[in-house]
């Protein structure tokens, strides 16, 4: 049997990773300024998370509930605390698609409405909410015969507050700051307002913070910069630094009933101690202060290189748009440069590395970029 080859792979094999740089099997030494897609958040093979997860596998392969429900009961608290929703209850899962439909689902379950709003080129999961990259104001998507999903121009108040108006939405969904769609970020004065509509229609407000959150931004989740709270709040990517494990993070609004969500492997003993582990370095390392200030100071830097059309982002969440193609740009970042980058689309290179990146990291990443810029 073959693979379902559907994802381009630069014939780079990674063996090994330490803080924000990887190494191949050749023993080359990269700069990893992307870490997986923002899943690295407290940098490679962290000793303490190492030894967290070895721990727990050298114990049992699969725990009894109830000590699954202990480390859960953990990671709850710990997580309210870290993030300022200690009044919210926390159900988890194993992925970011997988977190957003489950907060459709219960919204759904508490209005009784099926319809739902997200925001042009925005990026929910490849299942259910599986969002169109488009310019289009208005497209409408089947989820199943009964709903459907409405796309509307990232930060039109009015646009949101008319179709908000009909009284019939389900609930909104936006991510904190777009990740596939280029790092376009919502405004305060749209979050705000977008609060307050969705409060005056009964319509259930979720952030996808599954990118942005987890101290990326400089903030534990890039919403908070807005002074807002909504209903329900997806997490993954970053809460594990690699493993697989996602949240959701839920109103007291809501009631929860037996059998109302379910997941398989949501939560189990291995997730939880990474998720603790990532909660203990973001703590005693200062990594959300350390994005806030490594960020600053790149977004300053990379303002000032003219070949850049536009910087956009917050913390360690930055996109760098060129008025060409970068895909040879970031074909030579890596092969000459050995630094690891993203993409989001045709134009935007997308930095999104581990919140350990240090000042003299950032300052190499520099110097390494203008070289290949210079290039052209």
């Amino acid at each position: 049997m073959k693979l379902f080859d559907v994802y381009p792979l630069y014939d780079i094999n990674i063996v090994k990773g330490k803080g924000c740089h990887v190494w191949d099997d050749k023993g080359t030494e990269y700069l990893d300024l992307y870490g997986g897609h923002a899943v690295i958040s407290i940098g490679h093979a962290h000793p303490h998370y190492v030894d967290m997860i070895s721990q727990q596998v050298a114990k049992l392969g699969f725990y009894s509930n109830s000590v699954i429900n202990k480390l859960q009961q953990q990671v709850a608290e710990r997580l309210g605390k870290l993030s300022g929703y200690e009044d919210y209850r926390l159900f988890l899962i194993n992925s970011g698609a997988e977190a957003n439909e489950n907060a459709l689902k219960l919204a759904s379950f508490h209005n009784g409405r099926t319809k739902v709003i997200s925001f042009n080129k925005a990026f929910h999961g490849r299942t259910s909410l599986a969002v169109e990259v488009t310019n289009n104001p208005a497209i409408i998507a089947p989820i199943n015969d009964n709903s459907h999903v409405t796309y509307l121009p990232l930060n039109d108040i009015e646009a949101m507050k008319k179709t908000l108006a009909q009284g019939d939405i389900c609930a909104v969904i936006i991510e904190g700051i777009q990740g596939v769609g280029g790092i376009q970020m919502p405004t305060s004065e749209f979050l705000q307002e977008l609060r307050k509509a969705c409060t005056e229609t009964g319509t259930i407000l979720i952030l996808d913070e599954i990118q942005s959150g987890y101290g990326r931004s400089g903030k534990f989740f890039a919403h908070q910069y807005a002074n807002i709270r909504p209903d329900m709040i997806t997490v993954a990517k970053g809460i594990g630094n690699g493993f697989p494990m996602a949240g959701v993070l839920i109103s007291p609004m809501f009631t929860p009933k037996y059998g109302q969500l379910g997941t398989t492997f949501g939560g189990n003993h291995l997730a939880c101690s990474a998720a603790l582990a990532v909660m203990d370095v973001i703590e005693q390392e200062g990594l959300i202060e350390n994005a806030a200030k490594i960020g600053d100071y790149l977004l300053k830097k990379l303002k000032e290189i003219p070949q850049i059309k536009e910087v956009r982002g917050r913390g360690l969440m930055i996109g760098l748009e060129f008025d060409q193609p970068i895909k040879e740009l970031r074909s030579r970042l890596i092969h000459n440069q050995h630094v690891f980058t993203g993409a989001s689309g045709t134009n935007v290179l997308r930095l999104l590395p581990p919140l350990c990146l240090s000042m003299e990291e950032a300052d190499e990443f520099l110097l390494r970029l203008k070289k290949v810029i210079s290039f052209d």
